[in-house]
């Protein structure tokens, strides 16, 4: 399985109620913890271009770059250099770097820090776990939105720049959401916790590939336990209180059409794909939805299990255990 990369009060409360259910579980203390993580404002260092030669010699310094971060250019590498230099001396995108740096705000504050407090659990639950490096890239679209490994992170800033920002990165309206800057850290978190997700390669069924999902998002619950499941899982408010309504009859339709042990992949993913919705459900239910499923089995799962830890999940590579323990038939939470 291969993991790719926000009302009124009353639906504030109920909100509430849907993003804090796996909050009951005692938060690990990380006061003892010491983190340190290494910071690059690459994109700082690119902008100080004075030449086209001066942009080869910075992607020579960093030549892990193409290969890593440029990946998905359209652009000939022999070109690279000269594109993204006459990019930094556009007064343009100059402007548009400019209302990024606005957007994002302090880095330190926004990304760093956040993400130290994250990295501090995580190693509280593994302690072998070492802070991958943070890099900063702004590269006109012409790099990638999140490279991320074990030992590096690139965040590409002008992806992020969320619906004001003069220019937006070329995907479909209903993936732009996840284009702001609040995504980020959670996004970073639910790749990294791919290291520790076991799954069984031999299981090719939709139900191993929700409860995969199901652990990444549960893994970044645990680990940001004050981060909102709408940054988590890419949902708006809206759609995460009509599919927490109705997931009752969104278990049904699954059941009844058998697709928990489906392994046909151009048929699972019209249920765990990007998609603007699921339409073989109807228009109202977000795509991707069997993997907000997932998550809902994997939740339950903890909660019928409290001496589960999230290591403990994590190496349980037994969709078919989870769901048969998690006792989920589409149920709400109990104490509503």
């Amino acid at each position: 399985m291969t993991f790719f990369r926000n009302l009124a009060l009353f639906s504030s409360l109920i909100t509430f109620v849907i993003s804090c259910k796996t909050d009951n579980r005692e938060v690990v203390d990380t006061s003892s913890v010491q983190m340190d993580i290494a910071v690059e404002n690459l994109d700082q260092e690119l902008f100080k271009s004075k030449s086209v030669q001066d942009v080869q010699n910075f992607l020579n310094k960093h030549s892990y770059l193409k290969s890593l971060y440029f990946t998905d250019s359209q652009t000939d590498t022999t070109q690279l250099p000269a594109q993204l230099y006459n990019m930094s001396q556009n007064p343009g995108f100059q402007e548009f770097r400019a209302q990024i740096d606005t957007i994002i705000g302090d880095r330190n504050s926004n990304i760093i820090n956040p993400l130290k407090e994250a990295f501090k659990r995580i190693k509280v639950y593994y302690p072998d776990f070492k802070a991958p490096k943070i890099q900063f890239m702004v590269s006109g679209f012409t790099g990638s939105d999140l490279y991320v490994s074990d030992s590096l992170v690139i965040i590409g800033l002008d992806f992020f720049g969320g619906p004001k920002s003069l220019y937006r990165p070329n995907v479909y309206d209903y993936q732009l959401r996840k284009y702001e800057k609040g995504y980020i850290v959670p996004s970073i978190v639910f790749f990294l916790s791919n290291k520790y997700n076991y799954l069984d390669a031999a299981d090719a069924t939709l139900l191993s590939d929700m409860i995969g999902y199901g652990k990444g998002y549960e893994f970044v619950k645990q680990v940001m336990p004050d981060t909102p499941d709408s940054l988590i899982l890419g949902y708006s408010e809206d759609n995460l209180i009509r599919t927490y309504n109705s997931q009752l009859d969104l278990w049904s339709f699954f059941i009844t059409n058998k697709l928990l042990y489906e392994k046909n992949e151009l048929k699972k993913q019209k249920y765990i794909g990007e998609r603007p919705f699921t339409v073989e459900i109807g228009n109202k239910v977000p795509g991707g939805i069997a993997k907000w499923l997932g998550w809902r089995i994997v939740s339950r799962y903890m909660e019928e299990n409290p001496k589960i830890t999230l290591q403990d999940l994590m190496k349980n590579g037994n969709s078919g255990q989870i769901l048969q323990e998690s006792g989920y038939k589409g149920q709400k939470d109990e104490d509503e």
